[in-house]
């Protein structure tokens, strides 16, 4: 669970989030994630969906997703690129909005665009089990199941490849027909449990 103080301040959480909250507090849906017509427009061709609302107020207020595990990544002016549905909450100072990701959305079935985040604040991203924060660098390249990838940032390249499944090794036919790949300078997270992937069943 997330508890946000906040002193009239403002954030932007995923719509039904808030679980609780004391002091006063108003709450505001956004259309198309807090972008205004154009993002919302941008959403629909991009199939990539968020409902988003605004709490604004003086108190706690408390974020939670069906017991997801909650990691807080702090941007300085960079920006993280994360799957719609691994993200919580963001300070409101923070601009969202949409990005090509080629092949690898298609094979998760979110489409081929994921979520941007971008600015000075924090965001808060869920994962199904406790996050692994993973380094990529020119010397040691990443590859990562479709269906563990929550988020990455950074100076990162991905592509998309087939080969050899991680199942192989272990024994349980069929596995992922397909991994991203990311080559560059940044960080990759990646939570301890497998969505259901289109790439999973081909």
């Amino acid at each position: 669970m997330l508890a946000v103080d906040m002193t009239g301040d403002a954030v932007k959480a995923k719509n039904g989030s808030m679980v609780a909250y004391d002091g006063q507090m108003s709450f505001k849906k956004l259309s198309g994630g807090g972008e205004g017509i154009r993002g919302m427009v941008t959403r629909r061709i991009t199939g990539e969906q968020m409902t988003v609302m605004e709490v604004k107020g003086h108190g706690t207020c408390w974020f939670a997703d069906r017991a997801s595990e909650i990691n807080l990544v702090s941007l300085q002016g960079d920006r993280l690129f994360v799957e719609s549905s691994n993200l919580l909450a963001t300070d409101a100072g923070l601009r969202t909005g949409t990005s090509f990701t080629g092949l690898r959305g298609a094979s998760q079935g979110n489409g081929l665009f994921t979520t941007t985040v971008e600015g000075h604040g924090q965001a808060a991203l869920l994962s199904d089990g406790p996050a692994v924060v993973l380094r990529v660098s020119a010397q040691y390249p990443l590859v990562v199941d479709p269906g563990a990838y929550i988020a990455h940032q950074g100076n990162v390249r991905q592509s998309f490849q087939s080969g050899v499944t991680f199942r192989t090794f272990v024994g349980e036919g069929g596995g992922e027909a397909f991994q991203i790949r990311f080559e560059g300078d940044g960080l990759v997270y990646v939570q301890p449990s497998e969505r259901n992937t289109i790439a999973g069943d081909v």
